[in-house]
């Protein structure tokens, strides 16, 4: 027995080592999250996302993004870089072309071409005959590790987010532990060629939209559960501030439907194991060394928020039966909301709220 105890405690010695003090990749400084509502008021729990409809069983691992285009035809990126066009009732009509990277956000641009954040490669032009062009993969002489989502001004440019100069989209999690305010809004300028910096230190930059005439573009800070507004134009222009904050959820890809709406994807509700030990540095370095299967869970929730041109939210819907979980993007396309989603393996589809 004393034999037994022995070996249990030198093991419990060289696990607690393990988990304090063996090196990590990350180089946390420790971080204030914003105060987290919780499931109330607007956020408050149910089911209007329930009656949601698998559109592509089988389609491939995590189609993050799905666009529109021109001919009437939906794509969409997978893990494995192939970008996947299928008709609205789902039926896969061919595997177009792969990026040899991970295609996340995409939009058409006025000229049909496919323009697309791929998180390895930068930012891609793809022609409608399949021709495949690097517009830009870095900025200010430094390459961009991890392009996210997109929108596409009336006027050319582009705008964009690189989510972290630390950590690629293989690592996505620890950039969240971490902290690391590396999350970038870019801009590229067909035209001139030029990549900017339109607002840096975010807390994983994600989801991009422009909102009506162009006047302000939006980009969601995840880390945070907020979303910041740099005006275009107007007395404003050149500005910032917050459009929306103190989400429940961790916010992922954003879009407009053109006219009153900015529809939100929430793949987690926020995790406040992570937040209750955001101050330390030290326990945070613990948090990582976890396996991700033993650390922190995501329930298997769908979830996407709508939300008006003043910042309120008018719609919450959510899915807790694992239907259609861990949703990055949401699209108003043709009287429904398209979902995309990295933890599934097929596109999703429901009727628009009344």
């Amino acid at each position: 027995m004393k034999k037994v105890l022995l070996i249990f405690s030198i093991v419990m010695v060289l696990f607690l080592i393990w988990l304090f003090f063996w090196p990590v990749s990350i180089s946390p400084s420790g971080w204030q999250p914003d105060a987290d509502p919780g499931m109330t008021g607007a956020f408050k729990r149910n089911d209007a996302l329930a009656t949601v409809v698998r559109l592509t069983p089988g389609l491939g691992e995590g189609p993050e993004d799905i666009a529109l285009g021109p001919s009437g035809l939906l794509y969409t990126g997978l893990q494995d870089g192939r970008i996947v066009r299928f008709l609205s009732d789902g039926t896969v009509i061919d595997e177009w072309v792969n990026t040899n990277g991970r295609p996340l956000g995409m939009q058409f641009d006025s000229q049909y071409n496919l323009i697309v954040a791929d998180s390895t490669r930068g930012l891609l032009r793809i022609s409608p005959t399949g021709v495949i062009e690097v517009l830009t993969a870095s900025v200010d002489g430094k390459r961009m590790i991890f392009a996210n989502d997109l929108d596409i001004a009336d006027n050319g440019v582009i705008w964009f987010t690189d989510a972290s100069q630390r950590f690629g989209q293989d690592e996505w999690r620890l950039d969240l532990i971490e902290g690391s305010f590396t999350g970038r809004l870019l801009s590229y300028n067909p035209q001139s060629g030029e990549t900017r910096v339109r607002i840096d230190k975010l807390g994983f930059a994600n989801g991009v939209a422009l909102g009506p005439n162009d006047e302000y573009v939006l980009v969601n800070e995840t880390l945070m559960a907020k979303t910041h507004r740099l005006w275009l134009k107007g007395p404003l222009a050149g500005t910032r501030d917050v459009f929306v904050s103190s989400l429940p959820g961790y916010p992922d890809n954003l879009s407009f439907n053109g006219e009153d709406m900015f529809w939100v994807a929430l793949p987690s509700p926020r995790q406040k194991v992570l937040e209750r030990l955001a101050g330390s540095p030290f326990m945070l370095k613990a948090l990582a060394r976890l396996p991700e299967s033993i650390g922190p869970t995501i329930p298997p929730l769908g979830w996407v928020i709508g939300i008006d041109l003043t910042g309120q939210v008018r719609y919450s819907m959510q899915d807790w039966s694992g239907t259609y979980s861990g949703v990055t993007s949401v699209n108003e396309i043709d009287g429904r909301l398209i979902l995309g989603s990295i933890a599934m393996h097929t596109v999703g589809a429901i009727d628009l709220p009344e």
